[in-house]
């Protein structure tokens, strides 16, 4: 796109006002309706021989978060959508605003009204895309995708367009993850070279680097000191449950995180864990902290000598590495993979992210699957993508290598313009750009250049020895069933076991999972082995 296309996309979006905006997806709803039953192919033909113009709705996440002037449905992208695609295509396409706190709550109410569902819907949660397509309420898109969505086809591959497979019938459209790598641990390497220490490999070496930290408090933090951070929260528990169960095939194992206690190696997790719990080797009160703020708190105040976050959550700018080393004088921290998986042959076990993304799905009812699928595959087309997401070249970005690299220094006015950059691209979760190390480089380029190599770090990590999810190709019903009640159930279990009295831990544990079968997880236990053996 051109600066004066640019230029005459914001004209567009500046010169209309929220009522006319307003007015005019009335008239298309209007429009929509009144061409009920046109083809969807594209409209019917008019006497003059042209197709009528139709209305395509998408779904929008709002999350409140819209600068002035403009609105979730009215704004840079939306207006550069139309002009590129829209109008080219005699199709009005007009976004559904769905607050993203109440997501799954709001579609089911737009699936149940039938005439009010956007063409194109979306969802994170697999149990939510699996109730919709055993009702009946999804289109069928594969043979759509053949005739219209090429390019999309071979921008998803068919790994992430198996995940919206059922019974061999693809019901929706994964979008495609740009990277999967998840997590990774970080130690403070000025605490380890006061005390002539090297940074530890293994999980027992991590272990005796933890006694270490306590025993010698080399931050000088007295009662604030903690050897290790935890919270109640993924990213920690999960490291350190992986680095102990067994995966159930190869590199792939069940992929819900309630579903780890069916695993072998997992009451030797949350043995573990007790140990660390009751020498005073992790934070105290973590389960108080599912939201990770104390957590954060701690590194930044110079607390905490190792803990395990999301591969990029401390990067930020004037995030939680920025504060730490502007707090605490001379404080350095080094990526490490420490934790040791003795059922894999020691290997740095940990999870990755599936190669999809959120579930796009086409609602039966709707007439417009072919401009859906057109949409879709406009988005995949071209430089479109790389447009949504990364806006003008020379304003928003510079192209280094063939990577979009973010400008240091961005207007407020260009920045504005990529406010729902991620919740446009829904083909895409993150920047798909090339493949996942090219994808990797573009992600990188986005944060500040003092934490770039060490994000590098971090990411190598999260990439290294890494088990994904099992792609079953139907639904298990145990899970839409059960899933709730069994993943607060894992967090009691995880509580309890931790802060048990170590000559009382195999009551506790046995008892929890004694619960954890009884609440549905015996039948999820069978239903998953029942479905293993259909693979």
């Amino acid at each position: 796109m051109t600066v004066n296309a640019n230029q005459k996309v914001l004209k567009k979006v500046l010169g209309i006002g929220l009522s006319a905006v307003m007015g005019m997806s009335l008239l298309a709803g209007c429009s929509s309706n009144g061409n009920a039953d046109t083809a969807s192919n594209g409209g019917t033909a008019t006497n003059g021989g042209s197709k009528e113009r139709v209305t395509l709705k998408v779904e929008i996440f709002d999350r409140g978060n819209s600068p002035a002037p403009y609105t979730i449905t009215n704004n840079y992208l939306s207006n550069m959508i139309q002009e590129r695609f829209g109008d080219p295509n005699n199709i009005d396409v007009q976004f559904v605003p769905v607050q993203r706190s109440e997501e799954v709550t709001k579609l089911n109410v737009l699936m149940a009204s039938n005439t009010d569902v956007p063409d194109i819907v979306f969802t994170y949660d697999s149990s939510v895309f699996y109730r919709y397509a055993q009702q009946g309420g999804l289109t069928d898109v594969g043979a759509l995708i053949d005739e219209y969505g090429p390019t999309l086809k071979t921008f998803l591959g068919e790994d992430t367009l198996a995940f919206g497979q059922l019974e061999g019938q693809q019901m929706a459209i994964p979008g495609k993850r740009a990277i999967t790598g998840r997590y990774s641990s970080y130690i403070r390497q000025d605490w380890l070279d006061k005390l002539g220490l090297p940074v530890p490999t293994t999980t027992d070496e991590l272990y005796t680097t933890l006694k270490a930290f306590k025993e010698k408090d080399p931050g000088g933090n007295g009662g604030k000191n903690i050897p290790m951070g935890m919270a109640l929260a993924p990213a920690q528990f999960e490291t350190l449950i992986y680095s102990f169960i067994k995966p159930i095939k190869g590199d792939l194992t069940y992929g819900q995180r309630y579903e780890l206690p069916l695993h072998d190696g997992f009451k030797d997790a949350m043995q573990f864990l007790n140990k660390l719990y009751n020498e005073g080797l992790i934070s105290k009160d973590f389960s108080l902290d599912e939201d990770k703020t104390q957590l954060a708190k701690d590194v930044q105040n110079g607390n905490i000598g190792y803990w395990s976050e999301d591969v990029d959550n401390i990067f930020y700018a004037d995030g939680t590495l920025d504060n730490l080393y502007k707090n605490v004088e001379g404080s350095k921290l080094t990526a490490v993979d420490v934790l040791t998986n003795a059922n894999e042959g020691n290997k740095h076990i940990k999870s990755r992210y599936a190669s999809n993304g959120m579930y796009i799905m086409i609602p039966k009812s709707s007439k417009r699957a072919v401009e859906a699928i057109k949409y879709l595959d406009w988005m995949a087309s071209d430089n479109n993508l790389i447009d949504i997401y990364s806006g003008v070249e020379g304003e928003n970005y510079d192209l280094v290598d063939g990577i979009p690299v973010v400008k240091a220094e961005v207007s407020k006015e260009f920045a504005d313009r990529l406010f729902n950059a991620g919740d446009t691209a829904i083909i895409s979760n993150g920047k798909n750009i090339g493949d996942q190390a090219t994808n990797e480089k573009a992600w990188i380029s986005g944060f500040p250049e003092r934490n770039q190599e060490m994000l590098k770090q971090s990411i190598d990590i999260a990439n290294t020895d890494t088990v994904g999810p099992i792609v079953f190709g139907k639904p298990i019903e145990a899970e839409s069933k059960y899933g709730t009640t069994l993943n607060d159930k894992l967090a009691v279990i995880i509580v309890k076991t931790a802060m048990a009295k170590p000559e009382q831990f195999d009551a506790v544990y046995e008892q929890e999972i004694k619960d954890f079968m009884s609440l549905g997880g015996t039948q999820l236990k069978e239903e998953l082995e029942a479905a293993l053996k259909d693979l």
